[in-house]
């Protein structure tokens, strides 16, 4: 018991301390606002890019048409996507890094360095781990395993045990859905079901 409230303890410390974060400030024209959730006992992480305009105004990871797009691929409610005793959602930039000339700048190379190693070592009951976009294939995966996005969502039966790569689903998803119906019809039965058995209780 005392070891568990140790642990719980450790994530709100370590939060709190990542909610500082100051690291990237010169280079955030927005500001900075670290955007996390993360609970002790966690059971699936998200693993995505990093947050757009809407979630940094709005301080809540994966508010906004993605985030309704990937609940809808993960089978999960708002209240399960958004319990932190449930799922985590770690960016691996965590704070909105602006717009670019073709849509949002890439995130920030300072925060995985910084505060992954720390969060995951503070959540040991994850079970699955869902790579979301080709940022967090990239970090996670070997070069074998992601000669493309498309390619490794594809060999998803190919990956490390308890990962799962999933295309970033922005509205362009939508277009590439079309164009790879196997994704619907083969590929998101089986992420609700590994979500639902990693989320059980036993």
């Amino acid at each position: 018991m005392q070891r568990r409230l140790h642990l719980f303890g450790m994530i709100a410390d370590l939060l709190e301390e990542i909610r500082a974060c100051r690291a990237c400030e010169a280079h955030l024209p927005h500001g900075v606002r670290p955007i996390i959730q993360a609970g002790r006992d966690a059971r699936v992480l998200i693993v995505g890019q990093a947050p757009g305009s809407r979630v940094h105004a709005s301080g809540i990871s994966w508010d906004d048409d993605s985030g309704d797009r990937l609940r809808d691929w993960t089978g999960l409610s708002r209240r399960d996507f958004y319990d932190p005793e449930q799922v985590a959602l770690m960016p691996m930039g965590l704070c909105y890094p602006g717009k670019g000339t073709g849509g949002d700048l890439p995130p920030r190379r300072e925060c995985a360095p910084l505060w992954h190693d720390r969060l995951l070592a503070a959540m040991p009951t994850v079970r699955l781990t869902l790579l979301v976009g080709q940022y967090a294939q990239k970090a996670w995966l070997p070069p074998a395993l992601r000669p493309s996005m498309t390619a490794t969502v594809r060999r998803w039966r190919e990956m490390p045990e308890g990962l799962f790569p999933l295309p970033h689903p922005a509205w362009r998803s939508r277009l590439w859905m079309a164009k790879h119906p196997w994704f619907e019809a083969g590929v998101l039965p089986v992420l609700r079901e590994r979500v639902s058995a990693a989320l059980r209780r036993d």
